[in-house]
């Protein structure tokens, strides 16, 4: 009979290996959508540099933009939020790699029962009382590496976290960067058009000059007016979007409205030079790509975790402990007891919940793998749309420079002809309009040269490191 029993336990061994071998968790590889992708761009050779392994202290050299960068790395709300989501995601990880060890649950109980007459032990007792410390010890083998899946999916759940922060960290950075410049480029206009405001009132006089001299009507003396009154307002515009740009960065800072301090647009220099890499570092370099990979990853997993509950589970259980009828008898050997059990579970009908877990996994699956395919796609789009920023702004530089220059001799020219009374006063009101809206696109083309490279080193995943 013993023998028997062996040889009964040798073929359910057997059996449960010819089972798994027909399922084991398969391992994730992936997907190959990365070398699809190119960057169209133009005049910028791709190479294995990358501005994205450039630290954000080497790329925005302004002392003053460091000290917020710094600072907004420190208190942002979001960066914080993003660390508390680590921290939870980590503790999912150690729950993870405790999914090997056997669960253990103790219990004290204490039960009184009063018995009927007419029942089987009613003759003999009126009520029974009973004491138990006890304790149950269970462990599921891992056959079909549900347990390794479940492990894994909350690994890459904590790893998206990570990547996740990361994000948050580029996004920043080049949201405080970007808004300070802009600040820079602001202040650079209000200088401008607060010099437009003192020359148009030095106009207005000299054209009551030329009225009371005979030379110029009212109508030109009311058109000077105008033109002094729109440059105001251009200057309060100015210094409207400068408050609301300066709450802004506040906010990204982490801390209440306040006036921010800066250098000025003339001092900024960035001397890094332009390297995009080739389009496979975007995984290695964008936190938002490596996120969405490693979200695939825990959806994969967990497709693992689903297709295992197709497959019988064996479970080993203990309990043992003390048991008696009265108190004092309690913590006697004689009151020790033990039970062993050994069980294959397999699920047979159960409302479909299995496949349907399955079939969800599955499609959650194709969802995360068309989000990361997504992800690579965007990345791509943003590093082009910044690069062709660049090369735009850079070349609007140069002309709206020569556009500024001309407009600039058009008015001096066109006012000394006016004294000279050999111009149409219309002449000088078109040439210094034109020359401060010129000086003014100047500016913006300027702000947005930085913008783009700001943007260009987002776009590439750099910041975070």
């Amino acid at each position: 009979m013993k023998s028997l029993s062996n040889l009964k336990i040798i073929i359910a061994g057997f059996a449960l290996i010819s089972l798994q071998s027909c399922f084991v968790a398969k391992e994730y590889e992936q997907p190959e959508v990365v070398q699809e992708e190119r960057f169209h761009t133009d005049n910028i050779e791709q190479d294995s540099l990358n501005i994205a392994n450039v630290s954000w202290r080497e790329m925005f050299t302004d002392p003053v933009l460091q000290e917020y960068i710094e600072k907004g790395l420190q208190n942002n709300i979001d960066i914080r939020i993003a660390l508390q989501q680590i921290i939870a995601a980590e503790a999912y990880v150690k729950q993870g790699k405790a999914g090997y060890l056997p669960t253990l649950n103790g219990d004290a109980t204490f039960t009184h029962q009063e018995l009927s007459e007419n029942s089987q032990f009613g003759s003999f007792f009126s009520s029974v009382n009973q004491y138990q410390l006890s304790a149950g010890l269970s462990w599921e083998a891992d056959i079909w590496g549900k347990i390794r899946s479940q492990k894994r999916a909350f690994e890459a759940s904590y790893l998206q976290s990570i990547a996740a922060h990361q994000a948050v960290k580029t996004r920043l950075i080049a949201s405080i960067a970007s808004t300070y410049y802009q600040l820079l480029a602001l202040d650079e206009q209000i200088r401008i058009t607060q010099e437009t405001v003192k020359t148009r009132e030095k106009s207005l006089d000299a054209t009551q000059a030329l009225k009371e001299a005979g030379n110029l009507t009212e109508v030109g003396v009311k058109q000077t007016e105008a033109q002094y009154y729109t440059a105001k307002a251009i200057l309060i515009d100015l210094k409207n979007e400068e408050r609301l740009l300066e709450n802004t960065l506040s906010i990204l800072l982490g801390e209440a409205p306040m006036q921010i301090e800066r250098t000025s647009l003339d001092e900024q220099q960035i001397t890094t030079e332009l390297n995009i890499g080739v389009p496979v570092q975007l995984l290695r370099n964008r936190p938002d790509v490596i996120a969405a990979e490693y979200e695939l990853m825990n959806a994969f997993e967990l497709t693992n975790v689903a297709r295992s509950n197709f497959y019988p589970s064996l479970t080993l259980s203990a309990t043992g402990g003390l048991q008696a009828l009265e108190a004092e008898d309690l913590f006697s050997v004689n009151s020790l007891f033990a039970t062993v059990i050994g069980g294959l579970a397999q699920p047979i009908l159960n409302g479909r919940r299995i496949r349907t877990e399955f079939e969800v996994s599955q499609a959650q699956q194709e969802q995360a793998r068309l989000e990361f395919r997504r992800a690579i796609l965007t990345a791509s789009k943003e590093v082009s749309d910044a690069l062709y920023s660049y090369q735009a702004s850079t070349e609007k530089i140069e002309v709206k420079q020569k556009e500024f220059e001309a407009y600039d001799l058009a008015t001096g020219y066109s006012e000394e002809l006016l004294v000279n009374g050999l111009a149409n006063y219309l002449e000088v009101l078109t040439a210094r309009e034109n020359a401060l809206n010129s000086s003014l696109d100047l500016t913006n083309a300027r702000f947005n040269q930085l913008k783009a490279i700001v943007e260009l080193y987002e776009a590439l995943g750099g910041g975070w490191q």
